[in-house]
């Protein structure tokens, strides 16, 4: 930006410097003249720095309107008007203070009337400059290669036809007759490149004629000036400028672009209001079509609906009516109208004063039919109703009442059709992106309660010399319900647990948490089996809701005594491997879920069991999702496939065995997508 201002500075005092040059060299042509001198030297020198001054301002122009980045139309032509207006009164000045002067002996001398001829040459060849580089501007408006061309051809016409201006040959002798003529059938040519014409409202192009005719009328006052200056005062400058084609074919050019921009912004005046309405058409449908990048809700998207539909109808009032879930009216927007006017055209909205209801597409609410139809009342007209759709549901109905008979053309309703068909489309839009959100945002909490719940399996299993003990936990979802945990009560007891919270999901987890905390409250205080399952239920049937419960069993094993005693709360049966009878058996017992009872009747079913162990035997715990994980068929894993797996796996250890069941059960359903939770626990005696 710097160097451009720096180089049309420069461009300046060229131009100055070419000017004073011509002006001295016509003194010098002047002063030989009078006193028998010769005089082509200063002459030719003359009209080199006219040529000079062209080109140095053409420059300058160029680079002032290319630094115009925004393409403003009116902008341009300002500053042509701008530069005629100063170059005409400058003129006009020196034209009063020739005709004040020309009965005295200074209005005659021919230095002065140089000065004053060159200071209107130099302007008018300004105001030409600037003309012509804004109508390039203009005519390369969305430009083709074939254009470009074609105006290059014109531009370099233009500087070749000054050579002419060295010879003896006058504007219209042969050779120059037949430039001009091809300079002014290429400009016709260029003259029809109007294309930015269409981009003008009404307005914009009746300011632009109003412009264009200044401009013309500028054009033609300088033309007299350089044909006819000082022609009453017998003045016969240095050289004829209007001599110079590339000077004549400026003044044509500029006319002739002028008189073809005039017609053609007449021609277009009528269709303007129509291009206008289209541009505010795509102006609103692209509103609502970015309504959801902008930011906006959903009655923001219905306020751009509403003010789009009643500009492009142009209808007297509008109002749109939301709707709930009941598809009752939970909230209206009015544009220009307010709620009694609405209420006095709902009235008019009757068999009875309406004729003419052309029903359109029904929805499948009846209550909610798209219409137009005519008014019979004293202002309104005509009234048009449209309801929102989405999804199959109304949600809203937009309607447009007009002061004219027939006010609802064909072409009028399929816009705002249109216009409602994307504004549902930025409501979907809108509500499936909040629906994302809130799942996102679920599933972000679920991540959370899966770490807090991996937080609360233990990662140690706590064991003594006699047992090894390996356990395994996998949620169906995200959260699971099942639990298992151990504790090392003393030097010899240790207890273990494992539950199943009933259901799923993330209310399973909640109470699964809930069992942790009263194991390891409970079986802090030594107690037996029996004690603690009656103890667990009791504190379980003050916070689990109705409908839920939890299925549990509970060992206690004595490495001192070499035995175990464990009560079952409703949960699955135990799978035991006796290694010195070589058999594998379900020990089954009485039990309820806990949360099932909440009274002293639980106390009544619960039962406890004592066994004796042995060097190689086996207990294995599970939840019921291992027995009921189903193959591709629909068959459940069961009881028996877990027996059996068990027998075969008995002389593995316990960390092996539990490997395998995963592997198992994985196999057996073909997938790692589980209907269920499943949880296992091994305890093998060493």
């Amino acid at each position: 930006m710097a160097s451009r201002k720096n180089i049309k500075r420069l461009l300046v005092t060229l131009g100055i410097i070419s000017w004073l040059v011509m002006l001295g060299s016509s003194y010098l042509y002047r002063f030989g003249q009078l006193n028998g001198a010769p005089v082509e030297t200063y002459l030719f020198l003359s009209k080199v720095s006219l040529i000079a001054f062209i080109f140095i301002v053409y420059l300058f122009y160029r680079i002032q309107i290319s630094m115009q980045d925004v393409f403003n139309i009116l902008d341009l032509l300002w500053k042509v008007f701008v530069t005629g207006l100063i170059a005409t009164m400058a003129s006009l000045f020196s034209s009063l203070l020739l005709s004040v002067l020309k009965e005295n002996e200074h209005g005659r001398n021919p230095y002065f009337l140089d000065a004053l001829y060159e200071i209107n040459l130099g302007l008018i060849i300004t105001f030409l400059i600037a003309a012509f580089t804004v109508w390039k501007r203009l005519i390369l408006y969305q430009k083709s290669k074939w254009l470009i061309r074609l105006w290059s051809t014109f531009e370099y016409g233009l500087l070749g036809s000054s050579i002419l201006f060295f010879s003896t040959l006058k504007l219209f002798d042969g050779i120059g007759i037949i430039v001009l003529i091809l300079l002014i059938m290429c400009a016709l040519v260029l003259s029809v490149n109007m294309k930015w014409v269409a981009y003008l409202n009404f307005k914009q192009k009746w300011k632009s004629i109003l412009l264009i005719i200044l401009i013309s009328l500028y054009l033609g006052y300088f033309y007299s000036i350089l044909d006819n200056y000082g022609a009453d005062s017998g003045y016969n400058p240095v050289f004829d400028a209007m001599g110079l084609i590339t000077v004549h074919s400026l003044f044509l050019f500029i006319l002739t672009y002028s008189i073809f921009s005039i017609l053609v912004l007449l021609f277009n005046l009528p269709t303007s209001s129509v291009f206008e309405q289209k541009f505010i058409e795509v102006v609103n449908f692209q509103k609502l079509s970015q309504s959801r990048n902008m930011g906006q809700n959903e009655e923001q998207v219905y306020e751009v609906l509403l003010e789009s539909s009643a500009n492009v109808a142009l209808a007297k009032i509008a109002w749109l009516d939301i709707m709930d879930e009941e598809q009752k009216v939970k909230k209206t927007l009015y544009f220009k109208t307010y709620k009694l006017e609405k209420e006095e055209i709902l009235k008019a909205i009757d068999h009875d004063r309406v004729k003419n209801i052309q029903s359109l597409i029904p929805t499948k609410n009846e209550k909610q039919k798209r219409f137009i139809a005519e008014l019979k009342h004293e202002i309104y007209k005509s009234i048009f109703v449209l309801p929102m759709i989405i999804r199959d549901q109304p949600v809203a109905t937009l309607t447009l009442v007009k002061d004219v008979k027939d006010g609802f053309s064909k072409e009028m309703i399929e816009i705002i059709r249109t216009f409602v068909n994307q504004a549902s489309i930025s409501i979907e839009n809108y509500r499936l992106m909040q629906e994302a959100i809130i799942n996102e945002r679920y599933k972000e909490e679920l991540k959370i309660a899966k770490r807090v719940q991996d937080s609360l399996l233990p990662k140690i299993l706590y064991t003594n010399d006699d047992l090894e003990i390996a356990a395994f936990s996998k949620a169906a979802a995200e959260v699971g319900g099942d639990y298992f945990d151990t504790y090392k009560m003393n030097e010899h007891r240790l207890a273990l647990i494992i539950g199943d919270v009933s259901g799923k999901g993330t209310s399973a987890a909640f109470h699964m948490s809930q069992m942790k905390g009263i194991f390891q409250s409970l079986v802090q205080v030594n107690l037996g089996a029996r004690d603690f399952i009656i103890k667990a239920n009791n504190a379980l049937s003050n916070c689990l809701d109705r409908t839920s419960f939890i299925t549990t069993t509970f060992f206690i094993l004595d490495a001192k005594k070499k035995n175990f005693q464990f009560s079952r709360a409703g949960h699955c049966p135990t799978l035991y491997y006796s290694a010195s009878e070589d058999k594998v058996e379900f020990m089954e017992d009485n039990g309820l879920g806990l949360g099932i009872l909440r009274d002293s009747q639980f106390e009544k079913y619960v039962e406890v069991n004592e066994y004796d162990y042995k060097t190689g035997d086996i207990l294995l715990l599970y939840t019921d999702g291992v027995t009921e994980a189903k193959n591709s068929q629909n068959e459940e894993f069961g009881y028996e496939r877990l027996r059996h797996f068990l027998k075969v796996n008995k002389d593995k250890s316990a960390e092996a065995i539990k490997e395998e069941i995963i592997k198992t059960i994985y196999d057996f359903c073909g997938s790692s997508n589980l209907d269920d939770d499943i949880t296992t626990m091994i305890v093998k005696v060493k």
